[in-house]
């Protein structure tokens, strides 16, 4: 599962480069600035966001606890519903769908409790950071 997370976390930080990219050449001339801001934003959390992924995925590896599983999917479903609410409010202008990204807020705040419980319940020990890993003889 840790591998998915991953796979997921990857992907998504890919595809925030290419939204961050596509509205600072593709968007900026079309969209006003108020909402260039709003797409911008979107952007942030995206990236951040896919990089907790890549932590919560290689936690989940490392320390092989469902917490860190739990926390990868609390990110990804906040990308989905918060930066994807403001990506189409940037492009659309329908206000309705600022009800949503709260939701999508939430869950980021879940995934960081999730991040926060799994390190409480699974302490950082010089054993758990290099399991799995050959030294060099």
């Amino acid at each position: 599962m840790a591998n998915r997370v991953l796979f997921i976390g990857a992907l998504l930080a890919l595809i925030g480069v290419a939204a961050g990219a596509f509205g600072a050449h593709g968007l900026r001339p079309i969209l006003s600035e108020k909402m260039m801001t709003v797409f911008e934003t979107g952007v942030r959390y995206h990236l951040v966001h896919a990089l907790a992924i890549l932590i919560a995925g290689l936690s989940a590896h490392w320390f092989h606890h469902r917490v860190f599983v739990w926390a990868g999917w609390s990110f990804f479903i906040g990308i989905l519903i918060f930066s994807g609410s403001l990506y189409t409010l940037a492009l659309s202008e329908i206000r309705g769908l600022g009800i949503l990204t709260p939701f999508g807020g939430l869950a980021f705040l879940i995934g960081w409790s999730f991040l926060a419980w799994g390190y409480w319940k699974q302490p950082v020990t010089r054993d758990s950071l290099t399991s799995g890993v050959k030294e060099d003889t």
